[in-house]
């Protein structure tokens, strides 16, 4: 902070213009982030009454900066603000994990289209139907698609090398548009058909299928007459499966919020084309003494300033900010009706949206409360603090060591928190420099690396590090931490037992402590087994994916006139091994320094 910055100065100085707001302390850490319309009104007023928050009124207390970015619209800072709270992660913002991008079914935009899961941009060719809100929903649709419309689901390459109908045909879930037994014509309107019937015009399509069955009977065209009567049975049957679950054919997401024990359910209900795709919990953290209001417009706000938003939204609770919709509307360019209090059947799925989100906030403080239970049950093992907070905090790593008869050696370290894996914080390190099969090496190696940062003052000192490994492992982590000048007394062995069994591991320790086997029955030994089996997942993982590209590279290099340089071509035209193995003859010849020759040799090779 400049030595000659003052807040009250600051204040006074902010402009009256839309923007970012971040609060800042002593130390430099951000505790909230926030967005205005007018800066200068905004930011001003943490400062000149007293917050209807104690939490809020305890943040106050702790700044001694404000940063601001001054932006062209509110739409545009709402945008920024959500960035940062995703980036910086603010103790005092009411925080929703940032899951990856909602699955859509996709279908193509080939002549022959082929139905698909697809997560990523829309902006692509074809038709993208969503989002869902998990994978299994994309998947019972596309299983949908293919028992009514028999639309493929082969990849391009499969589909263009078919020389005869595949399995999927035999069991009716393909019409083999591959080998053109049916024509081109046909098959676009099964496709067209498909679309109408994700766009909520089921009983559309239904009475075309009826109608097109008897001209096709009239006709005497018994054999495709047969096969529309199948097609109308089995989307009878969809739509049976669903009539309790109309609601017209709107695109409507449900909202709803329950609270309990401390911590907040908010429950995401999608309908779309007025057909039920399922639900997702969010369980959002710091949210505190924040109104359910508030929550909710977080939810909001976080969730569609970069997803697309339906035309309806229905919620549990009301809206604090009555402009937060118009400004998503401006990002989004579809500007969401709200309900509240709804009517018929829309309010019987918001008192459905909500049991779901009461049960899911039951398991999660079932799943929480036997977690902290475990983590309880080993810290007293360990001989640590015990109180709430600090078993909250409890910092655990653990260290694995893999490899096959001394080849692509790494190193895992896996991270438990919070009374739960936190797979972001692992890490994988490759072993090099050692004797072959040298485990005690390779233990000292990584111990050294990754604690040294520690003893320089750049990264934290777990509570308790885990060595997966008896005695002897124990000894080699004792003089790291004796030589770098750490605290041995956080170091513990797991020492597997006769026969490798488990229940039979005793916990080893270097600071004098007899060792400790827990019981097959001990909550702290399940939470010791599940860290200690993760680390060892993660470095194998990690050791295979590595012998893998090491293999795969040596094959390119036993072929005969594919040096070190044609080989790094090779992997950088196609991206890598796998590409190179899909390449036809012909792509391979457009690589530089490829002769037809070389290209016919290497596509041979790797067949």
């Amino acid at each position: 902070m400049p030595d000659d910055y003052n807040l009250k100065s600051f204040l006074a100085d902010l402009p009256h213009l839309p923007g970012v707001y971040r609060h800042i302390d002593a130390q430099g850490e951000v505790l909230y982030v926030g967005k205005a319309r007018d800066l200068k009104k905004r930011v001003n007023s943490y400062f000149q009454k007293t917050p209807d928050s104690p939490r809020i009124a305890y943040m106050v207390a702790r700044v001694v900066r404000v940063d601001v970015t001054v932006t062209r619209s509110e739409a545009e800072a709402l945008l920024l603000e959500n960035n940062l709270i995703k980036q910086l992660k603010p103790r005092y913002n009411i925080l929703f994990r940032d899951d990856k991008s909602y699955p859509y079914l996709m279908i193509s935009g080939h002549v022959a289209p082929r139905i698909a899961y697809y997560r990523g941009s829309t902006s692509g060719k074809g038709r993208y139907f969503g989002p869902y809100p998990n994978a299994w929903a994309v998947r019972e649709t596309i299983q949908i698609l293919q028992r009514v419309f028999r639309l493929r689901t082969c990849e391009d390459s499969v589909f263009a090398n078919r020389s005869r109908p595949c399995l999927l045909y035999q069991i009716g879930r393909c019409s083999a548009p591959c080998v053109n037994l049916i024509p081109a014509e046909d098959y676009k309107a099964d496709v067209e058909r498909a679309v109408r019937f994700l766009d909520g015009h089921a009983k559309d399509v239904m009475h075309d299928i009826e109608v097109r069955m008897r001209k096709a009977s009239d006709a005497l065209e018994f054999e495709q007459a047969a096969v529309l009567r199948d097609q109308m049975g089995a989307l009878a049957r969809v739509l049976q499966q669903q009539s309790m679950e109309k609601i017209g054919n709107d695109d409507v997401d449900v909202i709803a919020l329950a609270s309990a024990g401390g911590r907040v359910c908010v429950n995401l209900a999608m309908i779309r084309g007025g057909r039920h795709l399922g639900d997702k919990p969010f369980f959002p953290s710091q949210t505190h003494d924040d109104s359910p209001g508030d929550v909710l417009a977080a939810f909001v706000a976080q969730h569609y300033v970069e997803s697309n938003m339906p035309a309806v939204l229905v919620c549990s609770h009301a809206l604090p900010d009555p402009d937060l919709i118009g400004l998503l509307a401006e990002r989004t360019g579809v500007k969401a009706r709200v309900l509240i209090r709804p009517q018929g059947i829309r309010k019987t799925w918001l008192e459905q949206a909500t049991r779901n989100a009461e049960l899911a906030l039951a398991r999660l403080l079932s799943e929480s409360s036997a977690r902290a239970a475990r983590t309880l049950a080993l810290a007293m093992a360990l001989e640590l603090d015990t109180d709430e907070a600090a078993l909250d905090a409890l910092h655990i790593e653990c260290f694995d060591i893999s490899h096959t008869a001394g080849e692509a050696t790494q190193a895992s370290c896996v991270v438990y928190r919070h009374h739960d894996m936190q797979p972001s914080l692992y890490r994988r390190y490759n072993i090099a420099g050692i004797t072959p099969g040298d485990d005690y090496a390779a233990m000292r190696q990584v111990l050294t690396r990754r604690f040294s940062r520690v003893a320089d003052g750049q990264a934290d000192m777990p509570d308790t590090v885990l060595i997966d490994g008896g005695k002897g492992q124990v000894e080699v982590a004792r003089q790291v931490f004796v030589e770098l000048g750490l605290d041995t007394h956080t170091i513990v062995g797991v020492s597997k037992g006769e026969g490798r069994k488990v229940g039979l591991e005793t916990l080893v320790f270097v600071d004098g402590r007899e060792p400790v086997a827990l019981g097959i029955e001990s909550a702290a030994l399940m939470l010791v087994a599940q860290i200690r089996d993760e680390a060892h997942r993660f470095a194998i993982t990690g050791m295979r994916a590595q012998r893998a590209k090491a293999r795969n590279v040596s094959r390119l290099e036993e072929i005969e006139g594919v040096g070190a340089k044609r080989r790094q071509k090779l992997l950088a035209r196609f991206g890598g091994f796998s590409g190179v193995v899909d390449a036809s003859i012909d792509d391979l010849r457009s690589v530089a320094g490829i002769s037809d020759d070389l290209a016919e040799r290497i596509y041979l090779a790797l067949r």
